[in-house]
């Protein structure tokens, strides 16, 4: 079992910055991407951002390439989401996915990720 805390979420102007960290314990021993992913209520979870455990490649959906940033520390078990000249429709519940058995296509199919984090607000006001 993997256990996922999120932390960094807030309210933010249009144009601000913030930092959602992604922390994983347990049984860590099998990591293939972890993601960051983004819903708002009453609308389809949407991919946001992927990394390979391995070799550090990212993958970000189209709407935040250039804004945003993820990154990870292996020492740490831990994932990042930097995210800049962040807008209204970035505002949503992000919540961060681990993939341990590699069917999530490089960590963008959320029926793929087999632990979820609890989730973390971002609200960025216009």
């Amino acid at each position: 079992q993997v256990q996922l805390v999120e932390s960094g979420g807030g309210l933010v102007q249009a144009g601000g910055s913030l930092r959602l960290s992604c922390a994983a314990s347990g049984d860590t021993s099998s990591m293939y991407h972890m993601s960051w992913f983004r819903q708002v209520p009453g609308m389809e979870r949407e991919f946001v951002s992927s990394i390979s455990w391995s070799d550090g490649t990212t993958y970000y959906t189209d709407s935040v390439k250039g804004r945003f940033a993820i990154s990870r520390d292996n020492t740490k078990n831990t994932a990042y989401l930097q995210m800049a000249s962040l807008k209204p429709e970035d505002t949503a519940t992000y919540y961060c996915a681990l993939d341990t058995m590699g069917y999530s296509d490089y960590g963008t199919d959320g029926d793929g990720m087999d632990y979820w984090g609890q989730g973390t607000q971002v609200t960025v006001s216009s």
